[in-house]
């Protein structure tokens, strides 16, 4: 969708520079962390919105042609591999159609996973 921009610094910058319904796939993740794990540090980090708790990543997300990355590390996606089988992934990301609803309830459950993960508690 765009370069790489690594003189954002903040979220909503790097937000607003998408399309209106691009933007608002973007913002409805940013708050789905923030509910999900509310202690999660908010930054910029490689030009796209990052989440780290207890200084480690947590989700990474970003906006492309035709999708929205999104990026819990390998064990996130490794955790979920059968419930992500709608989505091409990779190592550590997955892929989410920009022309299909965001699958809020996975994302919600891989970003708890990764939360109890980096806490320790799983």
């Amino acid at each position: 969708m765009r370069k790489m921009n690594l003189d954002i610094t903040t979220v909503d910058e790097y937000i607003k520079g998408y399309p209106k319904e691009v933007g608002a796939n973007l913002r409805a993740l940013r708050a789905l962390v923030h509910k999900e794990a509310p202690k999660a540090l908010e930054g910029i980090r490689y030009g796209m919105p990052a989440y780290k708790l207890n200084g480690k990543p947590l989700v990474y997300f970003a906006g492309y042609t035709g999708h929205i990355g999104f990026y819990p590390t390998p064990s996130g996606v490794l955790e979920f591999k059968k419930e992500l089988v709608k989505y091409k992934t990779s190592k550590g990301a997955v892929q989410l159609p920009l022309d299909k609803p965001i699958p809020t309830a996975l994302l919600r459950k891989i970003i708890k996973f990764r939360a109890k993960e980096i806490l320790g508690k799983n």
